[in-house]
């Protein structure tokens, strides 16, 4: 906001600013102080104005005071002794006198320079003794206000201050530490402690907020912890660290960064720039006061795996997840202290990069949040598992939903939450893997699976499992049967069968791959559902709202499991949905396609707009550089108001999309390449499994793709081809023309792998699209406008 003022203001204003101090008092934080100036005092330099600011003396961190002076091109120092007063240049640019940087005393309105060595002495110790000491010079606002916390919290247990003291320092630290939206912080009051507070500053690197994935990770523990005491002994203890949001802006303005992120809250122009300032923060260096502390956080993790996650303001909150959209990477942490010093510093840039990625900022601006603050706190955690030869990973990975927004059964509830679960690093239950699949486990009846058994369990198995390579000092992904071989004291059998077994064969297999991950044991003879389920209720009641809980767990060499719910969010999904069944006595020529299942999203009846599909056999011919030229087309056909729709004008038209395989994944020959930004408006999307032998939609459940459907409340289906109850019939659109070299003529030579029909037709007709959830049946279907 002072900026904009100072833009309108233009050339040649003089300005007078309140007290710096005072402001510090309101962020809590002299390095925000010093960014602030850093970044304020060039643009007023630029533009010929004369402005004065103001600092108080000793109350501010000798960081902030140095930025500010490397910055400004006057500083000078005032002060009173008995009825006189002073002024003493500390810094002058340009000028120059032999007496310039001496005190001036001022009588009669003339200010004169102090020269008699008797006197300066005099003077300048007579203002040196009201100083507070050198120690006290280097404590910040935010040191100050920790060590005022740590007193009343003493005060208030031996009885030498009333409680109300120890709430009103609280109710500041929440707000320097843990966020300033109400409605977490009425969570957090609810559920933290000062001790808690305390707690994570001790773990803290730099000030500021921890943002969105640290609050929802630590406030899970603390509600598991209060709520019932046995949780203590089933959770895995958390040693994370907190790199402040304060490191990531002075990272910014050190960097020359600043002007490029406040371009990018601009609605006309975020997007320019965005590449040059990622370039820039890949390269950027970090102030050495920053540095030890990483050095000092690293020496305590030795040579520990850990995972550096972003943590942003907005992250993981009520109404926006940002899932996927921010960067995580893991550090195997091996080699010399400077080689993971090294690293680490590389990892961190990584996620401060991510803020300005293209998706990044597409997903800001769709969900209209350009013109929020938007900061990076950084979560550095110890990766859970334990050391299997050379191999690191955790026994058990996963995403818990507290409610199921994914009932394939009319036996299971949706109240009862819903498991996606991996063998290994977690990656891969977040992560849309295009070659794998994962267990999805309905909490109430977690025998039931979503295939159809028996043989369909070997081929919807997770064959491929996210590790650490230690030796390599890299991540890897492996096959089940590599990773068992070199794991000797893994309980195997409790995650995974022998293929012939599951097969009803008797004897050992002599195939190469022997193991088929179904994790039958691990639900049926372990505690894990029931204490998932109730992790999830206990939460979701708490929130007063659904939850989606990232976890792992580890069965320990004396027979006990751990839990580490690593992350916790509101889960974006929207329940209900009134059915409307359709029409009695469809004619099947009507009838586009139907499906029964996988539906995921609310139960429905909608009239859609326009209908994008790709033919299955025209995109299988295709060479892969036309399969990408197909997926960005897509991209910009979805983002072409349709004509108006059958309801009249509407602002955001009901789009539908049809094609083969996997939308949104990264290998063009299982499915379209978009990215969720090109079709983030779409309402429905259908994936039809005709995309080679062995490919089939993964609902996905918990990962990032699937959050996103969520988000944007999108209706899912797919489609089986020969499967019963499903079918696939576009003839009756065959004479309807193709709007595709209409809409994007220098497109036009796609016309036959993309087909764009918009509704209603010429004869009025109309698509309709009719979804129950519940009972897993979905019907596109042509009908007369009513």
């Amino acid at each position: 906001e002072i900026h904009r003022v100072i833009t309108l203001a233009g050339p040649g204003a003089y300005y007078v600013f309140d007290s710096l101090s005072d402001l510090a008092a309101d962020w809590y934080s002299d390095l925000m102080l010093g960014n602030f100036f850093m970044v304020t005092c060039p643009y007023l330099y630029e533009l010929d104005t004369v402005t004065y600011f103001a600092l108080l003396r000793d109350r501010h961190s000798f960081e902030a005071v140095a930025a500010i002076r490397d910055t400004t091109q006057l500083l000078i120092d005032v002060f009173r002794q008995g009825d006189d007063r002073y002024v003493h240049p500390l810094k002058v640019d340009g000028r120059h006198s032999p007496t310039m940087y001496l005190p001036h005393l001022r009588r009669d309105g003339i200010f004169r320079p102090v020269t008699e060595s008797a006197f300066l002495a005099q003077v300048l110790a007579g203002t040196a003794g009201r100083r507070v000491d050198t120690a006290a010079r280097g404590l910040d606002m935010w040191d100050r206000t920790v060590l005022e916390a740590r007193k009343a919290l003493d005060e208030v247990g031996r009885g030498l201050a009333p409680p109300e003291e120890a709430g009103r320092i609280f109710r500041r630290l929440l707000r320097m530490l843990v966020s300033r939206d109400d409605r977490v912080i009425a969570l957090a009051e609810k559920w933290l402690d000062l001790p808690d507070l305390l707690a994570i500053r001790k773990r803290m690197l730099g000030t500021g907020l921890v943002g969105g994935k640290t609050v929802g990770m630590l406030l899970s523990r603390a509600i598991l912890a209060k709520s019932d005491p046995a949780w203590a002994e089933r959770l895995e203890t958390h040693d994370s660290f907190f790199v402040g949001s304060d490191v990531f802006y002075t990272y910014l303005v050190r960097n020359g960064c600043w002007k490029a992120r406040r371009t990018q809250r601009e609605a006309g122009g975020y997007l320019e720039g965005a590449s040059e300032a990622r370039a820039r923060i890949l390269a950027g260096g970090f102030p050495p006061f920053v540095r030890e502390q990483f050095i000092a956080m690293l020496e305590y993790f030795g040579q520990s795996p850990i995972i550096v996650r972003s943590s942003s303001f907005l992250e993981d909150g009520f109404g926006n997840a940002f899932t996927g959209k921010y960067d995580s990477v893991f550090c195997p942490n091996q080699g010399s202290p400077e080689d993971r010093l090294a690293t680490f510093l590389d990892a961190v840039r990584t996620v401060y990069a991510s803020t300005m990625s293209e998706e990044a900022l597409l997903y800001r601006a769709h969900r209209g949040l350009l013109d929020r603050d938007e900061q990076m706190a950084v979560l550095v955690q110890r990766v859970s598992g334990a050391v299997h030869g050379h191999l690191f990973y955790p026994q058990v990975a996963g995403v818990g939903l507290s409610y199921n927004p994914y009932v394939w059964s009319e036996g299971i509830d949706p109240e009862a939450g819903v498991v996606r679960l991996v063998f290994g690093l977690g990656t891969r239950a977040v992560d849309r893997s295009d070659d794998d699949y994962t267990r999805i486990v309905a909490l109430n009846d977690p025998s039931r699976r979503p295939d159809a058994g028996g043989e369909d369990r070997l081929d919807h198995a997770q064959r491929r499992v996210d590790v650490i390579d230690l030796a390599k000092n890299e991540m890897a992904s492996l096959h089940i049967d590599e990773v068992v071989r070199v794991s000797p004291s893994l309980p195997v059998e409790t995650f995974a069968v022998k293929r012939d077994r599951l097969l009803g064969r008797s004897g050992e297999s002599s195939g190469p791959a022997s193991w088929v991950l179904t994790f039958d044991r691990l639900l049926s003879e372990t505690p894990l559902v029931p204490h998932m389920r109730e992790m999830l209720a206990t939460l979701q009641a708490a929130y007063a709202y659904p939850v989606d809980v990232e976890f792992t767990a580890n069965l320990l060499s004396d027979g006990r499991w751990r839990i580490d719910p690593v992350q916790c969010r509101p889960l974006q999904v929207k329940e209900g949905g009134v059915h409307v069944a359709p029409p009695v006595g469809l004619l099947s020529e009507a009838v586009l396609l139907s499906t029964r299942g996988p539906v995921i999203g609310v139960s429905s009846l909608a009239t859609v707009d326009r209908l994008i599909v790709v033919d299955p056999d025209a995109y299988a011919a295709l060479p892969i550089h036309e399969r990408y030229e197909t997926a960005r087309t897509i991209g910009r056909l979805v983002h072409m108001a349709p004509r108006d729709s059958a309801a009249g004008p509407d602002p955001e038209p009901v789009q539908m999309l049809v094609g083969p395989g996997r939308w949104g994944t990264s290998t063009p020959s299982l499915g379209v390449p978009v990215s969720f930004g090109e079709i983030s408006a779409v309402s429905v999307i259908c994936e039809v499994v005709a995309m080679g032998a062995g490919v089939v939609p993964d609902v996905s459940l918990g990962s990032h793709f699937f959050n996103d459907l969520v988000e944007a409340n999108m209706l899912y289906l797919a489609l089986f081809p020969g499967r019963e109850g499903h079918a696939l019939s576009l003839d009756a659109l065959r004479e309807v023309p193709n709007r595709l070299a209409t809409l994007l003529p220098d497109d036009a030579r796609l016309s036959g792998v993309i087909r764009v029909v918009d509704f209603p037709l010429p004869d009025g007709r109309v698509l309709c699209v009719n979804a129950d959830s519940p009972r897993q049946r979905a019907v596109c279907y042509l009908a007369l406008s009513q």
